[in-house]
């Protein structure tokens, strides 16, 4: 019901923008711990890294297959595929420097799928 509203251009521009805000978080995030490590604890908390996660990975899922079902497609879902799949297994990683980079390797890989999903669409 939700997702018939939503075109998927919107929602591939919505999740691009998505993963730009998790790129600046993550980067953020690693400043302001280098720098503050009371400004750290908010902005590193796992709970917003599994949150947002996983909206991220949810929106990017419904998307890239909305796109595929739309144009036909399979490319940009089964890059996407790989980017939420490189984003889930950031998860199982401690906290630390290895989890950001996985993390924005996944998100850039998923916001080249949206890139894609895009311009499959036109």
């Amino acid at each position: 019901m939700f997702a018939a509203s939503l075109s998927t251009h919107r929602l591939d521009r919505m999740a691009i923008g998505l993963s730009g805000l998790c790129l600046v978080h993550c980067l953020a995030s690693s400043v302001i711990v280098a720098v503050l490590a009371s400004g750290g604890a908010l902005l590193g908390n796992e709970m917003i890294h599994e949150g947002g996660l996983l909206v991220a990975m949810l929106l990017g899922g419904l998307s890239l297959v909305m796109g595929a079902r739309q144009h036909g497609f399979m490319m940009p879902g089964a890059i996407g595929g790989l980017g939420i799949g490189v984003m889930g297994g950031a998860l199982a990683l401690p906290h630390n420097g290895e989890e950001v980079i996985a993390t924005m390797c996944g998100v850039g890989i998923v916001a080249l799928a949206h890139k894609l999903n895009l311009i499959a669409g036109d």
